[in-house]
């Protein structure tokens, strides 16, 4: 049987009559991003919002890029409607649920259509931006005005929608806008005001519209969590599409886990109320608890585990984890290590940190080391970096944990110069290829180099010390302010030269 593709005619009655509403629902959401993180976590809480009664509003979807056109053709082909697969663990459960979300009532390209994007601006009902073009999409770009072509960057281009509402709605102080910026930068809705005030002064823009970008608009920090993993293998799509009946080349996955903590006043939370949705979604004084814990606790365990775990040979999250010896260490060095350097209660972060283990094992996701140890350099220094500076600063030594992370940072970055690139050997000495800053590998390449061509224990304690001195890696000379730290690192390394696999 030749199976038809998703559109509303694949509908049963229930999911038509929910169709038909939206359809006459208002546009109040702008989204920026058609990608599958914003579908698997944004727009699902839509989609659960309105199920429940409690939103009532509909969404205006463009993507961000001229590149991102044959997705968002897609997406209009289908009428808007994609099917979500949540799949893991919940409290120790396995879980998979799959549910036709719909929540677009406009799915178009702004860059063949700019006219039809900025008429969206003259919509009464619209309140909120949401966007996710990626860190390198929320940047300021110098560009020019342009009146009936698009602008480029996302930045200009919301300071030129943001401008027409101005004037379609002569700067009324109740027409700004609610903007939840979900790139993975910290203080995002800051970043993004910033870029738009600085195409006010390039464009020269009246400064009445200035104020009124500043009074009467929102441009909130928030913190996004969740692990999206987009279209699965193709036999498992292939099963999923003979069990529904029609196929779906919009469909995407996603972990149970999600949160989403934004930077705001609790009385922007009834414009956009998903928390009564029964959704992790908390509106908060200060993000600053909520990202340092994320970026020391999850963060910091995901690459203590990718530098530790590629060296043993191994390959993924979820079976670094189910290793009794490193899962063991990466949890130790979490909850004995890290959670104590952090300035908030002890138990909240042993609960989120046994949230994160759970995440670690999900049988559906194939998180690969590889790609966690990407720029592993600067990710240490902003992940574990600060708890060891912690206890040098209070201590002679390190514990345990952060001295093995540490030194297995020191020997993921033992490289050579080689065909393929610079290059690593693990423990059994399987060869790979760090991805990282080409120039930092040159001078830690040039630090080792003595103790690679005589492999006694004065050349690598050498090669550590001067590794430690190297402030383009720390930020500080290390081994100046910290002395003690090198007879420590060399230790752990003399235990692993002689690892035989």
């Amino acid at each position: 049987m030749v199976l038809q593709q998703l559109t509303q005619k694949m509908l049963n009655k229930e999911q038509a009559s929910a169709y038909e509403k939206l359809s006459e629902a208002p546009v109040t959401v702008l989204q920026i991003g058609e990608g599958n993180f914003l579908r698997g976590f944004f727009n699902w809480m839509i989609h659960e919002s309105r199920k429940q009664g409690l939103y009532d509003g509909s969404i205006a979807v463009v993507q961000p890029r001229p590149s991102g056109k044959p997705k968002i053709e897609a997406l209009a082909s289908q009428e808007g409607l994609y099917t979500l697969v949540t799949r893991g663990l919940e409290n120790g459960a396995t879980v998979e649920r799959a549910e036709v979300l719909n929540v677009f009532s406009q799915v178009f390209d702004p860059y063949s259509d700019w006219k039809r994007f900025l008429s969206l601006a003259e919509v009464p009902e619209l309140r909120i931006v949401v966007s996710n073009t990626t860190e390198a999409g929320l940047v300021y770009q110098p560009e020019a005005w342009t009146e009936h072509e698009p602008i480029a960057s996302y930045p200009g281009k919301l300071t030129r929608f943001l401008y027409h509402r101005y004037e379609a709605f002569q700067g009324a102080a109740d027409r700004g806008l609610i903007c939840l910026p979900c790139e993975l930068l910290e203080r995002n809705g800051d970043t993004l005001r910033e870029c738009i005030l600085k195409y006010c002064d390039d464009w020269q823009l009246p400064d009445a519209f200035r104020q009124w970008v500043l009074e009467h608009n929102y441009f909130l920090n928030s913190l996004v969590d969740r692990i999206v993993t987009g279209y699965p293998k193709q036999e498992q799509a292939e099963a999923w599409f003979e069990e529904w009946g029609y196929r779906d080349p919009m469909l995407t996955t996603a972990e149970p886990y999600h949160l989403w903590a934004i930077e705001g006043d609790q009385s922007l939370a009834e414009e956009l109320p998903l928390h009564k949705a029964g959704l992790n979604v908390l509106w908060v004084d200060n993000l600053k608890p909520y990202q340092q814990r994320k970026v020391s606790i999850l963060n910091g365990a995901h690459t203590f585990m990718a530098l530790y775990g590629l060296l043993q040979g191994l390959e993924e999250v979820r079976v670094t984890m189910e290793q009794e010896h490193t899962s063991e260490l990466i949890k130790r060095t979490v909850e004995q290590e890290i959670i104590p350097t952090l300035p908030y209660e002890d138990e909240a972060l042993k609960q989120y940190a046994g949230e994160v283990y759970e995440r670690f094992l999900n049988p559906f996701i194939q998180h690969r080391l590889s790609d966690i140890a990407m720029n592993s350099l600067s990710k240490f220094k902003t992940r574990l970096f600060p708890a060891i500076h912690y206890y040098l600063e209070k201590d002679a030594k390190l514990p345990d944990g952060l001295a093995t992370a540490f030194a297995a940072l020191l020997r993921y970055y033992q490289v050579r110069k080689g065909d393929a690139g610079y290059e690593g050997r693990t423990f059994a000495g399987a060869s790979y290829v760090p991805r990282d800053d080409q120039s930092l590998l040159e001078i830690i390449e040039q630090a080792w180099s003595s103790h690679l061509a005589t492999r006694t224990g004065a050349s690598l304690q050498a090669a550590v010390v001067q590794l430690l001195e190297l402030e383009a890696l720390w930020g500080l000379n290390v081994n100046g302010h910290y002395p003690q730290i090198a007879d420590q690192l060399t230790a752990i390394l003399m235990r692993w030269e002689e690892y035989k696999g």
